[in-house]
């Protein structure tokens, strides 16, 4: 069997005992922080076996990476707000969904650096990029879960899964911060990348769909975030936009990487 398919089922087993962990409700448990290093240990070990000796552009990696930087993010969110912990029910199954796909697509053939990029400027949008994502991913499985936890409430039907996520006032607190900080760090990341634009191409920007989508991300994230604090977006109407917002940037990130790579490849 492909030793790369057995690595990516290790990766995946990886992520399963911190969704399945049981831990105390107002704080994290030890068997809690073990089992989420093992998912964080997981997907990080794919990624130094696959790309520890260069940058890989292909779907896999951008998958692998994005799963990495949720599950590392997501450590230190819970270090700093126990109550995302309770975002455990949503995040696992989703980055096992975003792993298992990088493990169909992984022998899909990925589309080489240009070569001449700035590696300092190069490093640096990457971190941004992928750290926003990261952080955007959060808020947006924050967003779902306050939009399920108000429509258990409306329809008076709560039940044992919307029990263990996070009330809709904390769901919310959580989903405001982390679109701030994703909005900042994005920023970030299109300065970096408007740098390497400009030194590699002499253009400030590249109108290429990755650029523009990842700009109306920011747009969408700075409209949110204003109206938000202006009293007219809560609940699952903010929880909508939100995952709008999602969707811009995984067009942008791994779903160009899904046409050039898959459709196109």
């Amino acid at each position: 069997m492909d030793t790369q398919f057995l690595l990516s089922l290790a990766a995946m087993a990886a992520l399963l005992p911190v969704g399945l962990v049981r831990h105390d409700d107002d704080a994290p448990s030890l068997p809690f922080w073990l089992a989420l290093a093992v998912g964080i240990a997981g997907p990080g070990v794919w990624i130094a076996d696959n790309i520890g000796d260069g940058w890989r552009t292909g779907l896999a990696a951008t998958l692998w990476v994005a799963v990495f930087a949720s599950m590392l993010l997501f450590a230190g969110l819970v270090r700093l707000e126990r109550t995302a912990m309770r975002l455990t029910a949503l995040l696992v199954p989703y980055l096992l969904s975003l792993a298992t796909l990088a493990t169909i697509w992984q022998h899909a053939p990925a589309r080489p650096l240009l070569g001449n990029e700035p590696e300092a400027w190069l490093i640096s949008h990457i971190l941004m990029a992928v750290a926003a994502y990261g952080l955007l991913t959060l808020a947006a499985v924050a967003g779902l879960g306050v939009y399920l936890q108000e429509r258990a409430l409306r329809l008076k039907r709560p039940t044992e899964f919307t029990r263990r996520l996070p009330s809709v006032a904390a769901g919310e607190g959580l989903l405001v911060r982390l679109l701030i900080a994703s909005g900042m760090v994005l920023a970030f990341a299109l300065v970096s990348g408007v740098t390497v634009s400009w030194l590699t191409q002499g253009r400030l920007i590249v109108p290429d769909h990755k650029t523009l989508l990842s700009l109306a991300t920011f747009l969408a994230i700075a409209v949110l975030v204003v109206v938000h604090y202006r009293g007219g977006l809560s609940g699952r109407r903010a929880a909508r936009y939100v995952l709008f917002a999602y969707l811009l940037l995984t067009l942008a990130y791994p779903g160009v990487k899904f046409v050039t790579d898959v459709l196109i490849g």
